[in-house]
């Protein structure tokens, strides 16, 4: 069964009933986006450098430092709000350590010297400095905005003119659901949020957009043959349609998700390249949203938002109507159209019967006499 099921979906004729099971698909939403928000309320987006500014220290253990000795060593510089955290890769450890913003050198020369003693390393060259200002987070998240507003903007106008601005909107709201879902889930496990997420997000937004689009446009396909005559509904449309590009859908998010999860696997396990960890994260918890709503959410909406047109009302109408037993409307029509002819032919032999149809005839034409004129002459002639 399991494997004739996924032949169907191969063969783009599966029977998933997605539109009936809207409520279902939109309690799971609702679960997921309610755990986001609260996430985003009480715990909030755990902020990297590059937004909220500040000084980072990071040098190669050679030694077997703690992050107690790492503390002692830089307790002269009265250093507050300072956070350290000693991570392991590959074998290799690595100090790492985060402050406020450090705006006078001879502080951030002293604290490079420091670090390199308790480490074991050979100089102060060994230890990488990081310094970002307050303002340069806020102009980052700032033109992430507004890339963000330009690029709503532009899918409304792109698919209210190639489409119509219901599947515009139906669009808006699988890529808030999934901005909202990806946020919520960096947020509740606490993923660092860098500009190569910002970049990743953005990505994904266009990943979703395509999917979803390339659902719209079978539904649209689709629509054209919807008349006035036919009983099918426009959720039985929709269904149809979802499941004849449900491969397409499964198809391209695997062979999206393969290669990022390559990425994310290299980029963080065997790297160390934070970016990359950064940017394949999102993009990795984007694929799965952005395919998730383009087909349990964003096709559900539109068919119940078209669905209250007056042409489609009708369509719902007459495919809701009692459909009569076979016999009734079947062997039991055929039997009776029988009957009402023989009754019909026995009515009329029995007026037959009792007034006969008179048929009236031409009157018969006399024969002609044999031989004509010629024929006459000589009988007459014999008469005389």
């Amino acid at each position: 069964m399991a494997f004739s099921g996924i032949r169907r979906i191969a063969r783009g004729d599966a029977r998933i009933d997605f539109v009936g099971r809207t409520k279902l698909w939109f309690a799971i939403s609702g679960a997921v986006l309610l755990a986001s928000a609260g996430g985003l309320l009480f715990r909030g987006f755990n902020l990297g450098l590059e937004f909220k500014g500040g000084t980072s220290f990071s040098v190669p253990l050679e030694s077997s430092a703690s992050v107690g000795d790492i503390r002692a060593a830089l307790s002269p510089l009265k250093l507050q709000g300072a956070t350290i955290q000693i991570a392991s890769e590959g074998g290799h450890r690595q100090a790492i350590v985060r402050t406020p913003h450090i705006s006078d050198r001879d502080t951030l020369a002293r604290a490079q010297e420091f670090l390199a003693r308790v480490a074991g390393a050979t100089s102060a060259d060994r230890v990488n400095l990081t310094d970002v200002g307050p303002t340069w987070g806020k102009q980052i998240s700032a033109k992430a905005l507004r890339g963000l507003i330009v690029f709503l903007v532009l899918v409304v106008v792109y698919i209210s003119f190639r489409f119509e601005p219901k599947m515009a909107v139906a669009a808006l709201v699988a890529l808030a659901h999934d901005l909202l879902a990806t946020a919520g889930i960096y947020a509740l496990v606490g993923f660092e949020v860098t500009p190569a997420t910002v970049v990743a997000l953005l990505t994904l937004l266009g990943y979703s957009l395509y999917d979803t689009v390339v659902v719209f446009d079978k539904i649209r396909e689709n629509a054209e043959g919807l008349t006035g005559r036919t009983a099918t509904t426009y959720g039985d449309m929709v269904n149809r349609s979802v499941n004849q590009v449900l491969m397409r859908s499964i198809n391209t998010s695997l062979t999206s998700l393969l290669p990022v999860g390559a990425l994310l696997f290299v980029g963080a396990f065997l790297l160390g390249a934070e970016t990359l960890k950064d940017l394949a994260l999102a993009l990795f918890i984007g694929i799965l949203t952005g395919t998730y709503s383009s087909i349990f959410i964003a096709s559900p909406i539109l068919s119940l938002w078209k669905e209250r047109e007056p042409r489609y009302r009708q369509l719902r109408a007459r495919a809701a109507r009692p459909v009569a037993p076979v016999g009734a409307w079947g062997e039991g029509a055929g039997l009776a159209g029988e009957g009402a002819g023989l009754a019909g032919l026995a009515a009329a032999t029995s007026a037959t019967a009792r007034h006969p149809i008179r048929v009236h005839r031409p009157p018969a034409r006399p024969a002609r006499q044999r031989g004509g004129k010629r024929g006459g002459k000589r009988g007459g002639k014999r008469r005389r």
